[in-house]
């Protein structure tokens, strides 16, 4: 057979996808320059890299020998997904620090190694992270506690 690493091989196909979706996409922005950078730029850089990553991987696929694909986790997909959607939903009403905290303890839960101390310390690590640099330092203008919370 041909392909000697289905995992690669998957992993190829979408950044191939996604890498070659990306820069015909921003083919209708303006590019600029390298010092002065148009929207189209950053768009079609990543694009390609992306697409590079692609052929690497999918001649990693024929080249190596490597797992098959496993089973594909929906309920991880669904619990991930919906802490994020949560998470948007809170952020502006119930402050940065209670979505941060659920978005966290939410996703952990996805894992089968979910553990209550180690999600707990994450969380708290990346409330504090997250505060500090796009609160503080950034100056994005999201409450720590919105007005849900605070009376």
């Amino acid at each position: 057979m041909l392909i000697k690493s289905p995992k690669d091989f998957g992993a190829a196909v979408i950044y191939l996808i996604v890498g070659i979706a990306t820069v015909v996409i921003a083919r209708d922005y303006p590019m600029g320059t390298a010092t002065k950078m148009g929207p189209g730029y950053f768009p079609t850089v990543l694009g390609g890299l992306l697409t590079l990553v692609g052929a690497l991987a999918l001649f990693r696929s024929i080249r190596t020998v490597g797992d098959a694909i496993e089973p594909f986790a929906w309920k991880s997909l669904v619990v991930i997904s919906a802490s994020v959607v949560v998470f948007g939903a809170l952020a502006r009403g119930a402050g940065l620090i209670p979505a941060i905290v659920l978005l966290v303890v939410a996703s952990a839960t996805a894992s089968i190694k979910f553990r209550w101390p180690a999600a707990l310390s994450l969380a708290a690590g990346l409330t504090a992270f997250c505060s500090l640099v796009f609160i503080k330092a950034l100056g994005v203008p999201l409450p720590l506690f919105g007005p849900w919370l605070v009376l």
